[in-house]
């Protein structure tokens, strides 16, 4: 993608997406949200064994690429993904991201050879600060993945904990961090990135503003779930491939999934708050495409909340039966399709308790 793509992109983004979301919420009937929807896979190392919470083997990622290409998957970058969201184009039914989040040499070693023999593209996000120390990637090695396709986009500089800095000093350390990554990137790269994946998935809504009066056109947090016109673009979903969760049969079962049709009610600070356990409540745009009778809920992936629909206001509200005591823990809903009821729609929340230390 070339500078003058972007700077149209992002003049799409940033006027129309707002726009664009009131108008499926009015829509009933809008097919959007079953036809333009975009599955993001998010993976950090790769064939790397010290660390299998985060690594894939290069076996199963192969596994991962081969399924893409014999079942037709249509595999672009995060921007083009965006673009055909955005601007009402149809987006193929089996349109995935593929997204690298840190930037380790693994990627280029050991990955990024599949990539090419495959024919895909994906989506570096890098924390500028470890550019060519340890297992980080050189400048020279990121422009070489810019000059092949890669797409490099912004993971901050610093890679910290933003949320455990006081509310007085939150804003201008997390504004400070993006400038200092922005500046590396114009130096090294020669532009300045406008798409953000919040480092350890973890972000405020004060945060998410700073993001979007700076000019980024969306972020990208570590919850499972599908990317629709619904979805919060600056906390959008993708589904973690590493460790336990890289096998194939996974992989496939997430890329069946479909957006759940739902939108937060009110803007929610994923920081837990006084009330422990916090309350979700979703509005449901289109009650008419999931059947809310049999709505699943999970706590940190066991079925540990209490939830409830009101088909009045079609209103989902859940909480967990116990307080939430690890530092990140979610929310997740599920609900099958009404018109086919081995398809299912998938929604996570992120909840973010600051008083725990990673």
């Amino acid at each position: 993608m070339n500078y003058l793509h972007k700077i149209v992109l992002l003049l799409v983004v940033v006027f129309f997406l707002p726009s664009i979301q009131v108008k499926a919420q009015n829509n009933a009937n809008n097919s959007n949200i079953t036809n333009g929807q975009i599955t993001c896979f998010i993976y950090h190392r790769f064939g790397d064994s010290r660390y299998p919470s985060t690594n894939i083997s290069v076996t199963e990622f192969r596994n991962h690429m081969t399924y893409l290409k014999e079942n037709n998957y249509n595999v672009v970058t995060l921007n083009k993904a965006l673009e055909l969201l955005v601007t009402g184009k149809t987006v193929p039914e089996k349109t995935v991201v593929l997204t690298i989040d840190d930037g380790y040499k693994s990627f280029l070693e050991n990955g990024m050879p599949l990539l090419r023999e495959f024919g895909f593209k994906a989506t570096l996000f890098i924390n500028t600060k470890q550019f060519g120390s340890g297992d980080f990637l050189s400048v020279k090695e990121i422009r070489q993945l810019i000059n092949e396709g890669i797409e490099v986009e912004n993971h901050s500089h610093s890679h910290a904990h933003f949320v455990n800095f006081s509310s007085e000093e939150l804003a201008d350390t997390f504004r400070n961090d993006l400038t200092k990554s922005e500046e590396i990137f114009m130096k090294n790269f020669g532009f300045k990135p406008r798409l953000y994946a919040w480092p350890y998935g973890e972000y405020t809504p004060e945060m998410q503003k700073i993001l979007k009066d700076e000019g980024y056109i969306a972020a990208f947090a570590q919850k499972s779930g599908v990317v629709s016109i619904l979805s919060d673009p600056y906390a959008l979903p993708r589904f973690p491939v590493a460790g336990s969760y890289a096998n194939l049969d996974g992989f496939v079962n997430k890329l069946k999934m479909k957006a759940m049709p739902v939108q937060t009610v009110k803007t929610i600070n994923p920081v837990i708050q006084s009330q422990n356990p916090p309350e979700l409540q979703l509005k449901v745009v289109y009650p008419e495409k999931i059947n809310t009778s049999v709505l699943q809920f999970f706590v940190a992936g066991k079925k540990d909340g209490i939830i409830e629909f009101n088909p009045e206001t079609n209103i989902i509200t859940a909480i967990s039966k116990h307080p939430l005591h690890s530092r990140r823990t979610l929310y997740t809903i599920t609900a099958p399709s009404k018109e086919n009821a081995s398809i299912w729609h998938w929604y996570s929340f992120l909840w973010i308790n600051n008083n725990v230390e990673e």
